[in-house]
Order: C-alpha cells, then structure tokens, then sequence
C-alpha cells in the first residue's frame, strides 16, 4: 500500500511539472517577441522595403502624368492598375518578417492610394428597377459554336444586344431571330433589338474597314442612339512597349461621332480594348458614364475569359441612369459577356 501510494503520487506530481516547464517557455517566447519590435533596430531594418512601398504609393498617385511617349507606359500602367494592389500584402507580409516598424508605416501610401482609386467598387452597386437591358459580347472571331454563344446571350433577357467580331453574321442572325426581331450587321459587328431599329449605319472609325456602327432603338421611352464599336488589338511588345497607336485614332473618331449625336440618351456597347482607367479612351469615357462602374459589382473584369484580369468590354450611357450591371456565363468565346440594365 505504501508503494502504490507513492506511485499514485508520482503520477499526480508529473502533470504539474511539465504545465510549469511550459508556462515559462510560452512566456520566454513572448518576451523574446516583444524585444524584437523594440529599441532602435525596428526603425533601422526594411529601409529596402519602405522605399519599394512609397515607390507603389507614388505610381499609384501619380499614374495619370505617366509619359506616354514612350512605350505607352502610362496606358499601360492603367491598363493594369487594379492589380499593383496585390504588392501591398506581399510588402505587408515582409515588413512583418523583417519586423520593420518603417516598412509597415511607408505601406500605408499605397494602401490607402489603392483604397482611394479602387475602393468603391468592391460593394455591390447594383440595384432594383430599370427598365432597359443591354448586353455586349466580343464574339471571337474562331468561335465553334456561334448558336450556342447566341442563345447564351439572349438568355440574359437585354432588350439589346451587340455582338462583335462577327466572322459569319448569319450564324448568329439564325440563332438570334427568334428572340429579336430587328437587328442591324454592319461589317463584323451587330445590334439585335426587341425594339425597331431605325438609322442603321456604320460608323467611320478609321480603320479602313467596319467595325463600329450606330442605330436608333425606338424604345417605349423613347428613341436611344446605340453605338456598337470593337476599338484595334493593343499589344505588348518587347521592342516597342504598349502598341496602341491605332486604337487610340479610332478612340478619337468614335468620341467625336457621339460628341455630335443628336439624340439625348447614348448606349456605348462594345470591346473597346482599353479600360476606363486608359487616359487614351479620354475621348469616349470623358462623355459618357460607366454602367459596370456606376452600378456594378466588383470590378467586372472581363478579359481573358479563362482568368479576367481587365474590363475592356464596356457599356456606358449618357442621359440615362445605370441601376445594375454584371458579368455573364462564359461562352466559347475569350471574352465574357456583359450586361447592364438603365432606366431611359
């Protein structure tokens, strides 16, 4: 009895033991923790990654007066822009290894930079009401499946819908006459409307052959002037930096059309190879208001369909008010579809 006295005791004596030895070794931890972010070495270490973030802070702020003389570096910039904000957790997460109390302090510039330019649009605009749906949709040209793209699009239920880089127009004519029953090709771009079609016409944007048009959309509310546009390709090229010349000349010609449009209410739809951000597409997107912007959720990206990184295909409107826009099913096609519904 007496030994297993003792060895109960034992037993009893080991539990305390081992919660002591821990107790202090937590406790060594968190003393060793707090020294490393005291005394002079927090403000002396990530001196590196402090000028890295104000560098970022500084792009952010400053990227409207990027030159674009060379390269379009300052299109190209904004092109991008949404996505610099990725470098300020990865700053973040360094300053914290580093333990770099100036780091952490120089990453509030770009953060609240990021958060100035782009805050907005990551709440849910949208809203109830409306009564006139649009959707856009860059085709693809090599499309397999042109009827299934069609009926993807109608399914969105818009009033109008423009489609380009039309290769075979008759395709989609098919697989869209049952829903709509007016529409307008001109050259490799297209508007389908459950609403008569009047004016129908292409629009020059110097290009040498047609990709933009214009009709009137004889509404319930009244007539609305839709331009259907697909702006040239830009590049990226080692040798010659951001490629947009064309783009921006045919950007040009496009505002000065809607510039004399006689009618009040404008709907813009289409691929116009730029984002609202690109100064070069000043001479559109100074005229008109964005429907993904003003009543989107998120950033409504739209391009590569695979994995959207910019929203280059865009609805934007004047003397009307946008109420929600969003984003539709992939299709066969590199592009998503968008959508946008607006009260005339």
């Amino acid at each position: 009895m007496p030994q297993a006295h003792m060895e109960e005791t034992g037993l009893e004596g080991a539990g305390p033991a081992r919660t002591d030895s821990g107790a202090p070794a937590l406790q060594s931890r968190l003393d060793r923790w707090r020294r490393q972010w005291q005394g002079p070495g927090i403000w002396r270490r990530g001196v590196v990654l402090a000028v890295l973030a104000g560098l970022l802070g500084l792009l952010m702020l400053i990227h409207a007066d990027l030159p674009n003389k060379v390269g379009n570096l300052g299109s190209l910039t904004e092109t991008f822009l949404p996505w610099l904000g990725l470098f300020v957790p990865v700053l973040l997460a360094l300053a914290l290894w580093r333990r770099s109390a100036t780091a952490l302090i120089a990453l509030l510039l770009p953060a609240v930079a990021w958060v100035n330019l782009f805050g907005g649009l990551l709440t849910d605009k949208s809203g109830k009401g409306g009564n006139f749906t649009v959707a856009t949709h860059n085709v693809n040209a090599q499309n397999p499946d042109p009827a299934r793209t069609a009926r993807a699009v109608a399914a969105s239920g818009a009033d109008v819908v423009a489609l380009e880089e039309l290769s075979d127009a008759s395709r989609y004519e098919k697989a869209m006459a049952g829903t709509y029953k007016y529409h307008s090709v001109q050259g490799t771009v297209g508007v389908w409307s459950k609403y008569p079609l009047t004016d129908a016409g292409p629009v020059d944007i110097k290009m040498g052959w047609t990709r933009a048009l214009r009709a009137t959309v004889q509404t319930p509310q009244g007539p609305v002037a839709v331009y259907v546009a697909h702006l040239p390709s830009v590049r990226v090229k080692f040798n010659a930096g951001f490629t947009a010349g064309q783009r921006d000349n045919s950007a040009q010609a496009l505002g000065q059309a809607i510039a004399h449009e006689p009618v009040k209410k404008v709907v813009l739809l289409g691929d116009l190879n730029g984002t609202m951000n690109d100064r070069s597409l000043a001479p559109v997107t100074s005229q008109l208001r964005s429907a993904q912007g003003a009543a989107g959720d998120g950033f409504g990206f739209s391009w590569p369909a695979s994995f959207p990184m910019a929203r280059i295909d865009q609805i934007m409107v004047r003397g009307m008010d946008p109420v929600s826009a969003w984003t539709l099913p992939a299709t066969p096609s590199d592009h998503l579809p968008v959508a946008a519904r607006v009260k005339v």
